[in-house]
């Protein structure tokens, strides 16, 4: 009996182990995720508010009513396309780490059930 309380003891500590490790990967995998939908987030404002800064200097430089009307309309095109494409990408990223989340709990299901 003290035999079979040992096995199971050991069983119970390796699968406690491997559900641990791979909750150590799946957080890796979030960390990693957020600095990458950050650096994008950053990186898109960044562009916008210059984009906006160039714009309004456009606006501000226009020789007619007519013609800051056209630049302000080419701008909120610009802005709106762009905005459109971020969120897209940023939808793409979002659903790559919840994959990339995921698969190491996935993995670790997969080899027990093997």
């Amino acid at each position: 009996m003290p035999e079979e309380l040992k096995s199971i003891g050991d069983a119970s500590q390796k699968v406690s182990k491997e559900g641990f490790d791979a909750a150590v990967r799946s957080l890796g995998e979030v960390n990693k995720g957020f600095q990458a939908l950050a650096a994008e987030v950053t990186g898109y404002s960044k562009n916008a508010f210059e984009d906006g800064i160039r714009a309004w200097e456009q606006v501000l430089a226009a020789k007619s009513v007519d013609q800051a009307i056209e630049i302000q309309s080419q701008y909120a095109t610009r802005a709106y396309d762009s905005y459109m494409a971020e969120m897209s990408k940023l939808g793409e990223m979002w659903v790559g780490l919840a994959r990339n989340t995921s698969r190491p709990a996935e993995q670790a299901v997969t080899r027990k059930v093997a």
